[in-house]
């Protein structure tokens, strides 16, 4: 069997998905599974979040018979056999993670990528919500890996589907839902996060953080160009937060502007304390196709809690 999460640029094509409702977390939960543990947990953390959103929960196992079409009969039987098996097995770890929940399996023939993005276009939905997509951090095929490849995906449309990389161990709920703000165009990870914190009743940490590393490589900023950059910054942030606030008037929230060394090291720093992590997906300048940034890299590769990944407005 392929592993359904072992093909490279998974996570920026699924990042295509969906329509154009970036900040949207109301949406049905669509999750692959693949017999490892990375994706038991991610299945466990999908249940909860789709039960927490009064929504169903979708568990697609691809089998990608494509690949397989030099097997023999006998041989695609059991292939087609253990992925209903394993479907099995995770629909009722979901049902007793959540009871009530509302489950469905799929064995997708179709390789990963595509098997996920059909299943996250077919699952019936309100015009209003949007699906989203979770897998695990280490699938059979190595999903860490595959998340920070570097091949350009140039086949893949602007941005629109959520994807949260369950990542870390089960812990306690530290009861915080943390999201990384650059700019104004993170109000959709700002509205998912605080969809996100709403649903768990935790509070909403925004983060934005500034590094003089951004000036290396060209001539020395004078102290007003960065103190423009940082009052910027954090006008920006003071934005987006009134803009939460009056849409999430009942949930804590608070914000913070910091110098760091690192800004993908606050954020790892800021995971060790969160249920969540949420990110606005960059786009690079200078890139053809699709690509993640390197401070989502970093914290995808080292995040202490599950990640999401919403579409910039």
């Amino acid at each position: 069997m392929t592993p359904p999460l072992a093909r490279p640029g998974l996570l920026r094509v699924l990042l295509g998905a969906g329509k154009d409702r970036p900040g949207l977390a109301e949406g049905p939960v669509v999750v692959g599974a693949d017999g490892s543990a990375g994706a038991a947990r991610a299945v466990l953390w999908a249940a909860q979040e789709a039960a927490l959103r009064h929504q169903p929960l979708h568990i697609l196992c691809a089998v990608d018979l494509d690949l397989a079409e030099h097997l023999s009969d006998e041989t695609a039987r059991r292939v087609r056999e253990a992925a209903h098996s394993l479907l099995a097995e995770a629909e009722a770890a979901a049902s007793e993670r959540a009871t009530g929940l509302t489950v469905t399996t799929e064995v997708g023939r179709e390789p990963v990528v595509d098997s996920l993005l059909q299943a996250a276009s077919a699952v019936p939905h309100d015009t209003d919500t949007a699906v989203t997509i979770v897998v695990g951090s280490q699938g059979m095929g190595g999903l860490s890996a595959m998340l920070l490849g570097s091949v350009a995906l140039t086949r893949a449309g602007p941005a629109r589907c959520p994807v949260v990389v369950v990542r870390g161990t089960e812990r306690p709920s530290s009861g915080a839902v943390v999201v990384g703000v650059r700019d104004e165009g993170d109000r959709g990870a700002v509205r998912f996060a605080g969809e996100t914190a709403r649903r768990r009743k935790a509070s909403l940490r925004l983060l934005s953080a500034w590094t003089r590393i951004r000036y290396a490589g060209s001539e020395a900023p004078t102290a007003d160009t960065v103190r423009g950059d940082v009052e910027a910054k954090a006008a920006a942030s003071t934005r987006v937060l009134g803009s939460v606030q009056a849409e999430f008037p009942d949930l804590e929230v608070t914000e913070e502007v910091v110098k760091v060394p690192s800004t993908a090291g606050a954020l790892v720093e800021a995971s060790l304390n969160a249920d969540l992590v949420v990110l606005g997906a960059r786009r690079p300048r200078h890139h053809l196709g699709r690509s993640l940034g390197p401070v989502t890299h970093a914290v995808l590769q080292h995040a202490h809690c599950p990640v999401a990944v919403v579409p910039r407005g």
